[in-house]
């Protein structure tokens, strides 16, 4: 699972190799993501080479060899662009939730509830969450905060937060946002004018102030899970 970048660059050099047979080059790349730099593209090539994505052949120009595609990039399916985590297991002793009032969610990982951290998303486990929570004829996932920003939301460091998937929201919602399509965070929504304010729940973090272009709004808040 990729950034939105990520999937826009492994799509434009998967098409090229497949028209010309060889992949397109870096201003190339720059060109089609409307990148400023290459050392945008830098960036990308990185982390699609570590998600095993692509692979860079040595001592050969332009050498970029495609790996796999992602499924939902060949399927069209839901894919989250959130942070990779680790699994959540329920608590020791703690009482299965029924399966007619509850639904299993897939917990996409980890989301930074702090400084925005780079937006991976990898399924690492499943939570059963209670039908109460979920709108129906929506979609929804789960993810495992990090972080203590947004602690005065009563969100702590630990928790699993259930976000219903959409690309808006009003002002005052907990929103997931990805910002400038390279880092993920949880945070109050504020729009004013053309800016967006990503706000924090701790006085120890600034508020963020960007462009309305800059930032996308992944999903926003409907539900919490804490273990202990």
């Amino acid at each position: 699972m990729l950034t939105r970048k990520q999937r826009d660059l492994l799509e434009f050099i998967h098409k090229r190799v497949q028209r010309d047979g060889v992949p397109p080059s870096f201003d190339e790349m720059k060109e089609a993501l409307d990148l400023r730099s290459k050392s945008g593209i830098h960036r990308l090539i990185t982390a699609l080479e570590e998600r095993g994505f692509i692979r860079r052949l040595a001592h050969r120009a332009r050498a970029i060899e495609i790996v796999k595609m992602p499924e939902a990039m060949e399927s069209g399916g839901f894919a989250p662009r959130v942070i990779e985590g680790d699994r959540v297991d329920p608590p020791r002793g703690a009482m299965p939730v029924s399966a007619a009032s509850a639904m299993e969610l897939p917990v996409m990982g980890r989301i930074a509830a702090g400084t925005p951290i780079e937006a991976i998303s990898e399924i690492s486990s499943h939570v059963a969450v209670p039908q109460q929570m979920l709108s129906s004829g929506r979609s929804h996932y789960a993810l495992e905060v990090r972080g203590d920003s947004m602690i005065e939301a009563g969100i702590n460091d630990g928790d699993i937060v259930v976000i219903e998937e959409g690309r808006t929201a009003d002002n005052g919602d907990i929103v997931v946002a990805l910002v400038e399509g390279q880092e993920a965070t949880l945070k109050r929504y504020r729009r004013k004018g053309g800016m967006i304010a990503l706000e924090a729940a701790n006085p120890a973090y600034e508020t963020r102030v960007l462009r309305e272009d800059q930032v996308t709004v992944q999903g926003k808040l409907v539900g919490l899970i804490r273990t202990y």
